[in-house]
Order: structure tokens, then sequence, then C-alpha cells
């Protein structure tokens, strides 16, 4: 069952171009149920990402434009009286899909974006009293501006160690922008691409996740890599339970995507920046320059013996 992700990773790569090992590292976190976050510049292939993963796993796929004035009963739904019923009727928001496109989710204020906790969490929606479970599977994907940028809100802690991986695009090399700029249009593309794998069979490869076989040694690394990142001195605070979970879970589908039933340290070291930068802030050096996460996560990996 695993062997029809690579099919999705094909065709997800032949729209999204020259970002292979992006495209891996995002279908490694929907593999493993986390949510995910994409961030980046403007005009690097965020949105188009999240629509070809939607439909080449053929789920259902809604987009939510997050701006200042977003409020989270825009997204969850609301209740609107009904004089033919004489009664309050709820409206299902956008949320209740499979798969939720939160575009420039940090435009939005705190309060709509701490309206996504509970369903990122808990796959439900609670409004008016009554608590609805979301579609299944259902995912997140999340794209945002560079903190630097204008009409930014940072994501508080709370809402980034709901994603299970952040990952960044980049601008594409010479030879991806040439293909670009050659081929096709790429809504045309996505407009005739057909579906690669079923919502059902996604769930049945999420729950054969549990048989990737983790060695007690194995367990031992991811512990290492956390208590390290609490006491080594590089990072204001450490990574979570949470946050081990999340690191066991992606090598898990990681080693599933290369075709193994068990996971190697490697299979670690593949998703550790991607599961943990987002999750850990730096302190700040002597002079005052906050070092970037993913180097001192990289710094952390180095440190800690296999």
């Amino acid at each position: 069952m695993f062997k029809k992700m690579h099919a999705v990773a094909q065709q997800v790569g032949a729209i999204v171009v020259g970002k292979d090992l992006q495209v891996r590292q995002a279908l490694t976190c929907l593999l493993a149920g986390g949510h995910l976050l994409v961030e980046d510049v403007p005009g690097v292939g965020k949105t188009t990402l999240a629509h070809a993963l939607a439909i080449s796993l053929g789920m259902q796929f809604n987009r939510v434009q997050f701006t200042s004035d977003l409020l989270p009963a825009d997204v969850a739904g609301i209740s609107i009286y009904e004089r033919e019923n004489n009664a309050f009727v709820f409206h299902p928001g956008p949320i209740f899909t499979q798969v939720l496109l939160a575009d420039e989710i940090n435009r939005a204020t705190p309060k709509t974006q701490s309206g996504l906790l509970e369903a990122m969490e808990e796959r439900q929606v609670s409004a008016d009293g009554v608590t609805r479970a979301l579609p299944s599977p259902f995912f997140v994907i999340a794209t945002q501006n560079p903190s630097h940028q204008v009409g930014v809100f940072p994501l508080p802690e709370s809402q980034l160690d709901r994603f299970l991986m952040c990952l960044s695009l980049g601008y594409p090399d010479a030879a991806a922008e040439r293909a670009l700029l050659m081929g096709e249009d790429r809504r045309a593309m996505l407009k005739a691409l057909p579906a690669a794998m079923q919502p059902a069979e996604l769930v049945a490869a999420q729950q054969a996740l549990g048989t990737i076989h983790a060695s007690s040694s194995l367990i031992d690394y991811v512990q290492a890599l956390a208590h390290a990142s609490r006491h080594d001195g590089l990072f204001a605070e450490g990574l979570s339970p949470r946050a081990s979970i999340a690191l066991l879970r992606a090598a898990r589908a990681w080693a599933a995507l290369e075709g193994r039933d068990h996971v190697v340290p490697e299979d670690v070291q593949a998703v550790l920046v991607p599961v943990c930068a987002h999750r850990l802030r730096p302190i700040k050096s002597a002079h005052g320059v906050a070092v970037a996460s993913r180097d001192l996560v990289l710094q952390l990996q180095q440190s800690v013996a296999v």
C-alpha cells in the first residue's frame, strides 16, 4: 500500500518541478497523519504543492485565504436563524473538508489562528455547544510568509507545535525554473491531474505505520535527541513529548516510503530538521544575534551519538 505513495510523489513532482525532497517530506507528513506548514516567500509554489497533493490523493479540498479581518466563524461555520424552521441552523464552514489549505495563515490575528487548534488536534469542531466531527482523513496544509514581511502575526508556540513538519521550498534552480518558463501553465496541469490514490487507501497506509518496527535502541536515540535539546543550552525550551512522538512517527513514515519494515537512525535524521526546527527557539548569542534554528538542529544532531 505504500507503493502508491511513490506514484503520488512522481505526479506531484511533475507539477512542483525540482522539489523532489520537499514533495517526499510533505508525503511523509501526510502519511504520518500530521499537519504541514510551508514557510517561504510568495510565488515559489506553496499553494500549488498543497493543491497537487490534495488532487493526487483524491481528497476534498478547500482553500481559505487568511487575512487580518478573518474571524474563527468564517472558517468553522456559523449558526443562522431560519424562520421557516423557527430555529438556528448550523452552516458548516470550509474547515469541513479533507484537506484545508490555510493560505498565508500568519496574516490572520491570533484569535483566528487559535480557532484551528481544536480541529488540528482533535479532528472536531465545537460550536454552539455541539461538537461536530471532521471528515477523515483531515489535514491542514498551511502556508506562511516570512516574519519580516508586512502585515504578519507570528504563530504562537502552541500553534506551531500542532504542525508535524515545517518545510521551505526555496527558489528553483536554473533548470527547474527554465522548465517552468517553457512548460504548460501549472493551473491547467492541476485541472487535468488524476487521483493516484484514494483517501481510504491513505487511511489504511497510516494505520499500517504501526507495523514499521522501531527497536529499543532506536527509541533510545530519539530520547537522547529530545534530552539534549532540553539541556545543551542551544534552545530556550527543548522538545516536548509531543515532538518526540511526532519525530518517531515521521521516521516510521520515512522508512515506509523507503520500502523498509523497520526504522534506522538515518530515517530519524532525515526528518529531524522539518519536524523539530519550527518547535525550537534559539537562545541569542553573546552578540544578541539568534542563530537559525535549522543550523542549531543540525548541530544538535551532530552532538548526539547514534
